[in-house]
């Protein structure tokens, strides 16, 4: 058995053994599987496809690259959210602390950058100090202190799909549906939830863009999730235009501590409240949805979900001052303002080109080894349906003059139309 005669069997259409899945993943993890070996590998899936029993095979793999947690002396059922990836959504950030301080352990090991969509942890890393790269211990200790932690994929946790969504965001490879699914579920059970609520994102800011194919995404990972012995949803929800008004790293961080403060977008904070409901069932916290609504409307209004998240802050190495002072987080050395050209309404926003021009501006990755640059991004000051005038403001832009403007183009991803348009709604559909 070799890497070459895996990758050419996948190649050519026909399914890979456990063993074979197994001895792959093992050697890319150990170092004895290159790189551009496992691109290949990559692209071939991305191609040919995999069976449930590929990718059920291909997940496990993966967790058992690494060490499987054990949170069973935790008291509670663990219970964990995963979002596709989309512009502008920073929800874990609000979602974790809120659900935390209902009472639900939420242990979330969560990703980077991945093609034009945003990551946790490089939104998570503005803050000042803040570590994502913790030892199980370290997890451990944090999920039954605080009730929560979020943190990175290192040599000892899932160190496979550490290299493999590096890899995936470089090469094209990233819309794979067997390749999502595991690499969320590999990080995910390793973490040692008990349940998990998927976000499947679907729309032009999603890697799913139309309803057919997030469908195709949410029921895989739900039935992927029962099979290997847990308990899965999925909402299939809306990214036509991004997630709230903020887009980019430390601008996405400011707004989530005001949806924390009880304000912020009416979209962020309602799709928290959402897959919040969701959480608290699946733990056996509140099964009934308007109980369960109230009381976390209750915890981001009364502040309680602020100091949860000022706990984690402190307790993962961060500034917890920037929850008061946001003016620590990083700060682009230039803002300019997008204006309406004339009278009408929003009718679109592109998200994937705002995440696109994001990454342009260096607020995201091309290559594996880029930088980011925290303090660049969008702030939205419209959303789809809003009336304008000629001269209002569409969007600020935050970047660094070194690296290019994009103003302009921008204020190509804005389009007015002289009728008022409705929105999408923002949950679509509900799996299972």
């Amino acid at each position: 058995m070799n890497a070459y005669q895996i990758i050419a069997k996948k190649r050519d259409g026909k399914p890979i053994s456990e063993d074979e899945i197994e001895f792959f993943i093992k050697g890319f993890a150990e170092g004895s599987v290159a790189d551009y070996q496992m691109s290949a590998l990559l692209m071939a899936v991305f191609f040919r496809g995999m069976s449930i029993g590929e990718t059920v095979n291909l997940t496990r793999a993966m967790m058992n690259s690494g060490k499987v947690l054990d949170l069973g002396k935790i008291e509670g059922k663990k219970v964990d959210k995963h979002s596709t990836g989309g512009v502008g959504d920073k929800v874990s950030l609000v979602l974790a602390p809120l659900v935390a301080s209902a009472g639900v352990k939420v242990p979330m090991v969560s990703g980077r950058t991945l093609g034009h969509t945003g990551g946790t942890l490089d939104k998570l890393e503005s803050i000042p100090g803040l570590r994502t790269l913790l030892t199980s211990k370290e997890f451990t200790e944090i999920v039954a202190g605080v009730g929560f932690a979020i943190a990175a994929q290192s040599s000892e946790f899932v160190p496979a799909d550490e290299g493999m969504y590096a890899l995936r965001g470089v090469t094209g490879t990233v819309e794979s549906v067997p390749l999502i699914v595991s690499s969320i579920l590999s990080k995910k059970f390793a973490a040692g939830i008990d349940s998990i609520v998927f976000d499947v994102k679907c729309g032009g800011g999603a890697f799913m863009l139309d309803l057919s194919d997030a469908d195709r995404l949410a029921q895989e990972l739900v039935r992927v999730t029962t099979v290997l012995g847990k308990m899965g949803r999925a909402l299939i929800t809306n990214m036509e235009e991004p997630l709230g008004r903020a887009v980019g790293n430390a601008l996405e961080v400011e707004e989530a501590v005001e949806c924390l403060r009880g304000a912020g977008p009416s979209d962020l904070r309602e799709l928290t409240i959402e897959l919040g409901i969701e959480m608290l069932s699946l733990a056996s916290v509140e099964s009934d949805r308007v109980v369960a609504r109230n009381r976390l409307e209750k915890l981001l209004d009364s502040g309680r979900a602020l100091e949860r998240f000022r706990r984690f802050v402190e307790a993962q190495g961060g500034n917890a001052r920037v929850v008061d002072e946001p003016s620590l987080l990083p700060r682009a050395p230039r803002i300019e303002t997008v204006v309406a050209d004339r009278d009408g309404f929003v009718s679109s926003i592109d998200a994937r080109a705002l995440g696109e021009l994001c990454i342009d501006m260096g607020g995201g990755r091309r290559m594996r080894n880029d930088e980011v640059d925290k303090s660049v991004g969008f702030l939205l000051k419209v959303k789809v349906g809003d009336r304008v005038s000629r001269g209002s403001p569409l969007v600020d832009v935050h970047f660094d003059p070194g690296r290019g403007n994009v103003t302009n183009k921008a204020g190509d991803s804005f389009k007015l139309s002289e009728q008022a348009v409705q929105k999408g709604k923002l949950i679509i559909k509900r799996v299972p």
